[in-house]
Order: C-alpha cells, then structure tokens, then sequence
C-alpha cells in the first residue's frame, strides 16, 4: 500500500483525500492544513492523523508520497520541500502563477529522480482520453483542428477570482494542457481575445475577463480554439472535437444518466449537464490518482509531469500578451 499525505484540506483536498482513503493500493497516511480545523474534519472521516506542518509530513517515515491541495502560492515551494525529502509527489495546477517562479523551481528540482506529477485531471476523463487514443490508432486519419470548449456554470466568488491568477492562469491552463495532449505536438504561435460579458464591473475591478477564446499553431500548422466563459446558464459545459482528413472525434458534456424522453410534442434531454468539475471529472480524479499510484509503485514518471505543467504556463503567458498587444505571439517570446 502507497501511502499518501494530502496538503490542503479545502474543497479539492478533502476529495483527494476521499479518494486516497477508498484505492484498493493507496492509504491516507495523514493530512495537513493551515487551518487545523479543516485537517482535523477530514481526519475524523476517514481516520487518518494529522500532521503539525508540511515539513512533519515530509519528514515521516510513515509517508511514502504527498499530494498537494494548498493556495497556488505555496505549491511551489512544498513541491521543492518533497523533492528534497525524496517523497513523490503530485501536485495540483498551476504550479505557481508566476512563470519565472516555476522555471526558478524547474532549475532547484533538475535532475531529480523523484516522481512529480501535476493534477491535470482532464487527461484522465474516460471520453478525452479516448479522443487522443482515436487520433493514435488512426481512426480520423491526420489531425487538422482541435476545438475544446470548456465553460462554467457561474462566476466563482469575487473573494477566489482575486487571487486566481486570472482566467487564462486559473482556468484556461486546463484547457492549454489539454490542447497539447490532443495536437500532440507543440505550438508555436497563440492569439487570443478577451472580454467582459458576463459581469463587465466586477471584471474591471480585477483587471481580467470573463470570455476567451483562445487560437494555437503548431509548426505543422494544426489548430486548437479553445472558448471560455465564466457563465453558462445550463451547466457545466466541458467538450473536446478533433477533427481529421478521415473523420472526427467528440468527448461530449456528461450527465447524470443519457435517457432522453420522447412524447407527442418534444424530445429532450431529462437530466442537466452535471453540475462542476469534481461531478464531472469523477472518473478522471480517479484514475489520476491510480496512475499516480503506480508510478509511485514503479518508481517511474507520470505520464503528466512538471514540464506539462510549465508549458501550459508558459502558452497562457502567451495569451495574456496576445490580449494584451493585440497580436499573435510567438511562443518562444515567453518561453
């Protein structure tokens, strides 16, 4: 049995935590949080202890692997902190908002052995992924374009959107990852746009937006459009297409079941989108901690690791310059 520690026992952290605590090959060997109370709930659901600080979770010799939960802010320095300790880890995106902060991490940890994982959880949904291996075997022939949409039932509290980072560094690095997971191949050029729709006020008080659209190329000259938007009035709405010379292929929204009702006068859907994104990325969350798992078992990298994450970093830094200049931008202007 792996045993894992979680750091961070917000909304996220608590379902990690669920999660470790019910695989078949992982335990939770005890969690953390800056606000004890919050540990301390998690540990009476599920038994584990709590640990004093992150540096006592490091430090055990009860942990065999960490999971970071925590403020964005902090990912980066526990990540360096498990490196040091030799504890695998995986941590949740973005590993810091600043690019020269994770780049400055990217030189501390180089050369290291110790499996690192980020919390890209969207390679793991069960129809993305079988998009990517449709474009593998063939199935759609040469991958022209890959459109993603991906947009959020409502506006996140005023309090969170503040210290975000910002849509592209927040939400769209999903996105962003998930684009390079389905091209395949790296882009080098971004254009992107940006507005203030859904709540223009609040927007400009934060100096960001709430509508995106996002446009990469790679240097074979394939496409992904990535679309945002902080509010859609009927659900979390979460698609991947990618289209080929040969055909196409579609992760589609997810719903509670896919009855669909038939009478006299309209068919139609019974059942909403599901709600957000642990609902929706139930399956995901899963299988991303399986595979972290196994890593740690085979003491080999994840299949999504640090790099992944800075690239996505380094392409929405691209965006906000293409925002902000008006411009496409070359890729290796921000790299």
């Amino acid at each position: 049995m792996i045993r894992i520690a979680v750091l961070g026992c917000g909304r996220i952290g608590v379902m990690h935590a669920a999660n470790i605590a019910a695989h078949p090959r992982a335990t939770l060997a005890g969690v953390y949080d800056i606000h004890a109370p919050a540990a301390e709930a998690v540990a009476t659901k599920t038994g584990a202890k709590v640990f004093q600080s992150a540096e006592a979770a490091f430090a055990s010799r009860d942990v065999d692997a960490v999971l970071i939960a925590t403020a964005t802010d902090t990912h980066a320095g526990l990540l360096e902190l498990a490196v040091a300790a030799g504890k695998p880890v995986l941590c949740e995106k973005p590993i810091d908002l600043s690019l020269a902060r994770v780049n400055a991490c990217a030189a501390k940890i180089a050369g290291t052995s110790v499996p690192i994982q980020l919390g890209f959880v969207r390679r793991f949904d069960p129809g993305h992924s079988a998009v990517r291996k449709a474009i593998e075997a063939g199935d759609i022939g040469d991958l022209h374009q890959v459109v993603i949409t991906s947009r959020d039932p409502g506006l996140a509290p005023e309090a969170y959107l503040k210290v975000s980072g910002g849509i592209l560094r927040d939400m769209t690095i999903h996105d962003l990852d998930m684009a390079r997971f389905i091209l395949g191949e790296e882009v080098t050029e971004v254009f992107a746009t940006g507005s203030r729709l859904v709540d223009p006020a609040l927007m400009d008080r934060l100096g960001d937006h709430d509508t995106i659209t996002v446009v990469l190329i790679t240097a074979s000259g394939k496409q992904a459009i990535i679309t945002n938007s902080r509010r859609a009035t009927y659900g979390y709405d979460q698609r991947v297409e990618a289209l080929g010379d040969k055909g196409m292929a579609i992760s589609e929204n997810r719903r509670p079941h896919e009855m669909t009702l038939h009478t006299a006068s309209f068919t139609d859907r019974a059942e909403p989108l599901l709600n957000f994104f642990i609902e929706r990325y139930r399956e995901g969350f899963d299988a991303e901690i399986s595979e972290f798992v196994e890593a740690v078992e085979q003491k080999r990298a994840p299949s999504v690791g640090f790099e992944d994450g800075r690239l996505a970093l380094v392409l929405a830094e691209a965006a906000l310059k293409s925002i902000a200049e008006r411009r496409v931008v070359a890729v290796k202007e921000v790299s």
